[in-house]
């Protein structure tokens, strides 16, 4: 179950045309994150990586496979 941070986030993240640009141009979950934390939510890039293929708050959260990783880390 995400955290209440990780809900309020996407539910903002829903709701703001600006920061869904600034997410979608984001390439790690961390990134995500410390925008995340720049308006005030508690969020990790793990919590934001367990949420992969679910939908939240109106907001489908993908994991995005980059070349190095570790697969199977996150979940």
């Amino acid at each position: 179950m995400p955290s209440t941070a990780v809900q309020q986030f996407l539910q903002h993240l829903s709701r703001d045309p600006l920061l869904q640009v600034k997410v979608q141009a984001a390439i790690t979950a961390d990134e995500v994150a410390m925008l995340a934390q720049e308006l005030g939510y508690t969020v990790s890039g793990s919590d934001l990586l367990m949420l992969d293929g679910q939908h939240e708050a109106g907001v489908r959260v993908t994991r995005v496979d980059h070349p190095g990783e570790y697969p199977g880390r996150y979940y």
